[in-house]
């Protein structure tokens, strides 16, 4: 990353960074990540049970500044789902995207067991030769990862 940045000082602007989130409901809520930071005591309350159950899964990314989605994923996340999420709906999210940009963007993704699976990397070395990032690509997502991309330290937050 850091010989990518030294080529192009624009290159993070390159990449699309993207995650997905599980949002559920099963009785408890994960309040592991709702944070509310104030100058001043705003007096919060958060709900920490429910009888009503949901989960959702939430693919979100972010190019050039551009929030791309979000976008629900169906069921639990496999190989297969994210595959045709890849050749089926990523293509139609990114039409407002301009199209040089979309014709020499990178994809960056997390060290999901669902992102590395043999039919997924066989399409990302075919759609993005040498122009994706994550586990067993390219360039490799760091094992054990804090998963340090902007859907962490700005859209969850923002939502």
């Amino acid at each position: 990353m850091l010989a990518k940045m030294e080529e192009d000082p624009q290159f993070f602007n390159q990449i699309l960074w993207s995650d997905e989130s599980t949002l559920k409901r099963d009785g408890y809520l994960n309040l592991h990540n709702l944070h509310s930071w104030e100058l001043e005591n705003p007096h919060l309350m958060r709900e920490d049970r429910s009888q009503y159950q949901f989960k959702i899964n939430d693919w979100t990314g972010i190019l050039n500044g551009m929030i791309i989605g979000p976008f629900e994923l169906p069921g639990n996340l496999t190989g297969q789902s994210y595959l045709e999420f890849l050749q089926n709906d990523l293509p139609n999210l990114l039409q407002e995207v301009p199209e040089e940009l979309r014709e020499s963007y990178w994809l960056q993704n997390d060290g999901c067991p669902a992102h590395y699976a043999v039919p997924v990397r066989a399409y990302l070395n075919s759609r993005y030769p040498n122009r994706w990032i994550g586990h067993l690509g390219p360039i490799l997502w760091p094992p054990r990862s804090p998963d340090l991309n902007p859907l962490d330290f700005f859209f969850t937050g923002a939502v």
